[in-house]
């Protein structure tokens, strides 16, 4: 006994940066995000100049991404927590690698826009997957500084894959290039994940439902709706969902500005070379702030990072709205990013200390579905207000997105987290 109380106090004396498994995680996710962030700012440029498509054509066929990551990903959060999730995430991760195959053979708009849709399924489960997956290996005295952590390979790879893509599509003109590419980075973080162990967790019993008499019609629509509550909490985080509401406006304007902050710096403000610079600056103020907000929210100041958070965030996307120059375009960047390096690992750390163990896949994934309501929603009408007005009313209904959000987190979100968090 006196040797597994050693090894748990070792453990958790262990430094984050020790514990290969986490860092292993970190990696493949970094190349998880990396081959998506690739193609993500540039696929507006793409279906342009390859298929001649329209900004509202533009913004129904990338949102089908969207779509289907917001239908999988509640039941994703299922599976993770029910089923061995690390065969749960080289699953979904094979596919993911697998369909990239799919953009070098699609001969026409619609079938890169069927192609493209049928990524976002094991996208989004993988998505799932790695952030439930980053939390199990760690011991719970790390897990809020590996929260924070975590996000720094999606920062890491906002920053460097746009600005490589856009690189390599000056020097080599080609979109194949970049298919490529993120084919072999999705491949090497699938093999690094095979590599990975995961010590299995015990959950509590799941609750039984006594089943009536057969005769008693009114006591079997009584458990059918047990059952149905029971499913439903399954794949949604109940408790979480004024949280869930304030996200959906945040990845709304996200959506706009990361989706069409390329196509309208080169459209209406005239810059050429340089966009990248943009999203080099996001996530320059991502990573900045996720470093120094990580110790805050390790100590547990987790309203006070997520109220800075949103309140930079806005303040950044006034100015994307409304200073329509290049010092407007390339400070919004960095304000945004960081505000939203504070904000997001706070709310993340919100829905998982809501939760019960037992349903931390149901949070993660109920937070990463409620980003990609709102995040689908605002790709989808950026492009509609686009191609009908323009694209500076696209950025301000991003804005008043934003801003709405933050209005509900302080008047309804921060209260109803501390009155209900279990930790």
């Amino acid at each position: 006994m006196d040797r597994i109380n050693n090894m748990e106090k070792s453990k958790k004396k262990q430094h984050i940066w020790q514990n290969k498994d986490y860092v292993k995680i970190l990696i493949s996710t970094f190349m998880l995000y990396f081959s998506f962030m690739l193609l993500m700012p540039l696929l507006p440029l793409y279906l342009k100049d390859t298929f001649h498509a329209d900004k509202d054509i533009i913004g129904i066929v990338l949102s089908g991404y969207s779509l289907a990551c917001l239908l999988i990903r509640p039941f994703s959060g299922y599976i993770v927590d029910y089923f061995p999730r690390k065969a749960v995430l080289l699953i979904c991760n094979f596919f993911f690698f697998a369909l990239f195959t799919s953009y070098l053979v699609a001969g026409s708009i619609t079938m890169f826009a069927i192609f493209r849709t049928l990524h976002g399924f094991p996208y989004g489960a993988t998505t799932v997957a790695t952030s439930t997956v980053a939390v199990d290996v760690l011991p719970p005295n790390m897990r809020a500084r590996g929260i924070g952590y975590y996000g720094l390979s999606n920062n890491l790879a906002m920053a460097t894959g746009p600005t490589i893509a856009l690189y390599l599509l000056q020097i080599t003109n080609s979109y194949n290039a970049l298919f490529w590419l993120s084919l072999i980075c999705s491949f090497i973080g699938l093999a690094l994940e095979y590599t990975i162990k995961i010590n299995p967790i015990t959950e509590d019993a799941e609750p039984t439902i006594e089943v009536g008499d057969e005769n008693n019609q009114a006591n079997n629509i009584q458990n059918r709706k047990k059952r149905i509550l029971v499913i439903w909490r399954k794949i949604f985080l109940t408790k979480g969902w004024s949280e869930s509401v304030s996200i959906m406006f945040f990845a709304f304007a996200y959506g706009v500005m990361s989706t069409y902050a390329a196509i309208y710096g080169k459209e209406e403000l005239g810059i050429t070379k340089g966009v990248g610079t943009f999203f080099i600056l996001l996530a320059a103020g991502l990573m900045i702030s996720r470093v120094t907000g990580t110790k805050a929210l390790s100590r547990g100041a987790i309203t006070n990072n997520a109220s800075k958070g949103v309140v930079i965030s806005s303040l950044g996307y006034i100015i994307f709205a409304s200073v329509a120059n290049q010092f407007g375009f390339y400070a919004s960047a960095l304000i945004i990013g960081l505000g939203n390096g504070l904000m997001y690992p706070a709310f993340q750390t919100m829905f998982i200390n809501l939760a019960s163990h037992k349903q931390r896949g149901t949070a993660n994934s109920t937070i990463l579905s409620s980003w990609d309501i709102g995040f689908g929603i605002g790709v989808l009408l950026g492009g509609v207000i686009a191609e009908s007005i323009n694209y500076t009313y696209a950025l301000w209904a991003a804005c008043f997105s934003y801003i709405t959000g933050t209005a509900f987190y302080f008047i309804y979100v921060k209260s109803h987290f501390i009155r209900n968090k279990l930790r």
